[in-house]
């Protein structure tokens, strides 16, 4: 598998219908998934009906697994990409929280390499993941310290496997009409293994 994310956590929002797609209805909901640090990261969780009705959701913890997907959209004009989790299996169970994510994909562009003030090294990443029937999704990764320094060497076309966590973060972006609040979806790694330089 390529491509395998598992969350526990806590609704943030009830399923809502997303859209329909070849004659199937799918919904949408936000999962809330604490970090050991005590900040969260709130998902958002695409899944067919079918799998939301043998979920039940109720109160508790749920536990999602699937893969992470990615598609382009346009909302004012304005092209971006849409990082989401779609659900393969959801179930109502309790536990503490996870998020755990794997996948193993090219590099399609050049590595961005830089420290901060305070001289940790960040590594900026995007990966296309294969999926079936020719497509892929593209995972905008974060890597840090040796793994950053270690992917920052690499270019595109190399394959990697990268694992870690699926990260929500809140950015200010500026704009005509002034600052936005914005919010991105990224690969947060722990690990990652250069499996093939071209």
């Amino acid at each position: 598998m390529n491509n395998a994310i598992l969350l526990r956590g806590s609704l943030d929002s009830l399923p809502e219908l997303s859209h329909e797609a070849h004659g199937k209805k799918f919904f949408h909901f936000f999962l809330r998934v604490p970090r050991l640090s005590g900040a969260v990261d709130t998902l958002p969780v695409i899944a067919e009906q079918a799998v939301m009705e043998k979920a039940e959701l109720g109160g508790g913890a749920v536990t999602v697994r699937g893969q992470i997907r990615s598609r382009n959209a346009r909302t004012d004009g304005v092209r971006h990409l849409m990082v989401f989790v779609y659900a393969e299996e959801i179930l109502v169970e309790d536990g503490e929280p996870i998020n755990e994510v794997t996948v193993e994909g090219i590099l399609c562009r050049e590595p961005t390499y830089r420290t901060t003030p305070l001289g940790r090294e960040i590594c900026d990443a995007m990966l296309a993941v294969p999926r079936n029937f020719r497509r892929a999704d593209y995972l905008p990764c974060i890597l840090w310290g040796s793994t950053a320094y270690a992917v920052a060497a690499c270019h595109t076309r190399d394959r990697l496997r990268i694992s870690g966590r699926l990260q929500s973060r809140s950015y200010t972006k500026l704009t005509d009409a002034g600052p936005q609040e914005k919010i991105t979806y990224e690969l947060s790694a722990m690990t990652a293994e250069i499996l093939e330089k071209t």
